[in-house]
């Protein structure tokens, strides 16, 4: 009786932490994408008709056992990347990634060839 009583409860606990991990990841998803009715909204944020549209695709996705990314992926395709706050480096926005680490680079070198100029000046 005392191991059936434990196995219960060792399956409600996690069934439950299971749940909780789904909602914490549909959230996290819900946060990512961008409602395309309300700018500057997440559909976490908008009561759109489109935002609660996305989202039980979403819900629908996820209980398909698909992935974050295949999400992201399965969205972006339906509705481009602009959908998407945080996209994925790829080859059309690989410039959008990495230009402003060049800048910062070739600033950083530029105020560094300035200041030893200066000094081998004095």
């Amino acid at each position: 009786m005392k191991n059936n009583l434990f196995f219960l409860i060792f399956v409600i606990f996690f069934t439950s932490l299971s749940a909780q991990e789904k909602s914490m990841e549909k959230n996290k998803i819900f946060k990512n994408l961008r409602c395309l009715v309300c700018q500057g909204q997440s559909i976490s944020d908008s009561n759109s008709d489109f935002a609660q549209t996305v989202k039980l695709v979403v819900n629908d996705l996820i209980e398909e056992g698909k992935t974050e990314e295949e999400i992201y992926s399965f969205m972006a395709e339906k509705y481009g990347d602009w959908i998407i706050y945080k996209p994925q480096l790829n080859r059309q926005n690989f410039m959008l990634w990495f230009l402003p680490y060049a800048f910062l680079i070739g600033g950083g070198l530029i105020i560094f060839y300035l200041i030893r100029k200066k000094r081998e000046k004095t």
